[in-house]
Parts: structure tokens; C-alpha cells; sequence
């Protein structure tokens, strides 16, 4: 399979796959950001980029509403929904196929909307500004993305996070751009490294090492998993300037002029 033609696209989604997750994160943190909010009114949710499902499962374990996962690749839905019917969760937990930019939902119909690791695809107010309609009037967000800690880092991490198309800022930031478009801010918290390093990475690593022996010498799949293995050495050497940040706000009942 040297010299077979195949995307980016593929390789990510083949290398993720079989990934419990998606990107960083943990049952545990998942779980410290549903208790701040009040599950006793959550009966109609949206995991949005929800991936395989990781999360979703565990809000599908805490909560008794509907909750309907969303990416934009079926190979993920497939196996979402896989998930939820060997947890018969199948009644009430369900994966589509659609793109969080064009939301399949009515006005105000959503109690929580949930993405951890995907807002940053479309950007955090543009996301959190279009979503805000399909929530009811004091229905939930909930989000992680990439943050920066520091107001100043080294240039080297700057540049890798600018190449791969993500615009990180500070918590503060972002904290701010919840408000402005119209939420109350509830907590924020940062992740813990492990949640990068042995929920993520490790396993990513194994994905990568058999991407590797399928497609031996091709130089497309050789570059990919060298720019994979570079994001690890970056975060090992820059983790102390970023790293992933949930964010929690409460749709503002009030109208913003």
C-alpha cells in the first residue's frame, strides 16, 4: 500500500476511530462539569462533534433525557450508535449525521448542548452565538476547547497551533466572549495532563503504530503520524502555556441589544 491515495480526512478518522475518545478528556471531568449544572431539567441534550461517543455515554449515564450525539462522519456515528445500544442506551441516545454549522434542531428546543473538543472547529463565539438559539431560555452550554494560559508564549507553539487552523485565547478571553453574546458564565476548570497523555495520546499512539504497518512506506501516512508525534513532543515542551478548558454558561434570559 505504498503508493495508495488517501486524505488527511481518512487518516484522522481511521486513526480515531477505535478511540474511546476523540481528544483529551475523562469520564471523571465530563462528570465535575455536568454537576455544575441542574440535571433535574435536562430532557433534551445535543453532544455537538460528539465523536464515537465517549462522552455521551457517560452524560447517557447521569442524566435521564433524550440525547442526540451529531458529527459530520458517519464512520463515527456508526459506531456511536453501536455504543449506545450495547449500553441500552438505544431509546434515548442517538448519533446523526450532520454538521454543527446547520443544526437539525428546532428554536429553543434543547434543554443542554454539549461538545467537548469540536467548538474550535468553527470557532468559540461564532459556535457558542449560533447554538445559543436552539437552547431554551436558561438551557446550558457546555464546552472544552484549547486555551492559552499565559498572555505570552514561545512562538514555536504559537505557530504549530496557528498552522493547524485553530485561533486559541485565554480563558479570560473566552470567559468574556461568553458573556458578550449573551450567557451567564457558570465555572470554567482546566483538564488534567492525563487526560492528554494517558486518555488520548497513549491510545493514539497504538492507532498509529498500525496505521503505520497497514501502509507501509507511504509517504502521506508517514508524514501525517510524524506531525501527530510532533503535536505530543509540542505539548511535553509548551504544556504549562496551554491546554484544554471546560467552559460552562447558562443562556441569558434577557435579550441582547
Amino acid at each position: 500500500m505504498k503508493n495508495e491515495q488517501i486524505s488527511i480526512i481518512d487518516l484522522i478518522i481511521e486513526t480515531h476511530v477505535g478511540l474511546e475518545r476523540q481528544g483529551p478528556g475523562s469520564s471523571e471531568m465530563t462528570i465535575k462539569a455536568l454537576s455544575f449544572l441542574d440535571n433535574h431539567n435536562l430532557s433534551r441534550v445535543a453532544d455537538l462533534g460528539c465523536g464515537t461517543g465517549g462522552q455521551t455515554m457517560v452524560l447517557a449515564q447521569n442524566i435521564t433525557g433524550i440525547i442526540t450525539g451529531l458529527d459530520l462522519f458517519p464512520d463515527f456515528i456508526t459506531v456511536f450508535n453501536d455504543n449506545a445500544k450495547k449500553l441500552n442506551f438505544q431509546e434515548r441516545v442517538n448519533g446523526i449525521v450532520g454538521s454543527m454549522e446547520n443544526l437539525p434542531f428546532q428554536k429553543e428546543e434543547l434543554d443542554l448542548i454539549w461538545s467537548e473538543g469540536a467548538i474550535d472547529n468553527i470557532g468559540f463565539e461564532k459556535g457558542l452565538t449560533h447554538w445559543k438559539d436552539f437552547l431554551k431560555k436558561s438551557g446550558y452550554v457546555v464546552v472544552t476547547c484549547p486555551s492559552w494560559f499565559t498572555d505570552k508564549r514561545p512562538a514555536e507553539i504559537e505557530k504549530f497551533w496557528s498552522d493547524a487552523g485553530c485561533k486559541l485565547d485565554t480563558i479570560g478571553h473566552n470567559i468574556s466572549i461568553m458573556q458578550k453574546v449573551g450567557y451567564i458564565p457558570v465555572a470554567s476548570f482546566i483538564i488534567p495532563e492525563k487526560c492528554w497523555t494517558d486518555n488520548y495520546f497513549a491510545p493514539r499512539e497504538v492507532a498509529e503504530k498500525a496505521l503505520l504497518e497497514k501502509y507501509t512506506g507511504n509517504p502521506a501516512v508517514e508524514e501525517f503520524i510524524a506531525n501527530q508525534r510532533r503535536e505530543v513532543q509540542l505539548y511535553n515542551r509548551h504544556k504549562a502555556y496551554y491546554g484544554y478548558v471546560f467552559y460552562i454558561g447558562k443562556k441569558n434570559g434577557y435579550p441582547i441589544d
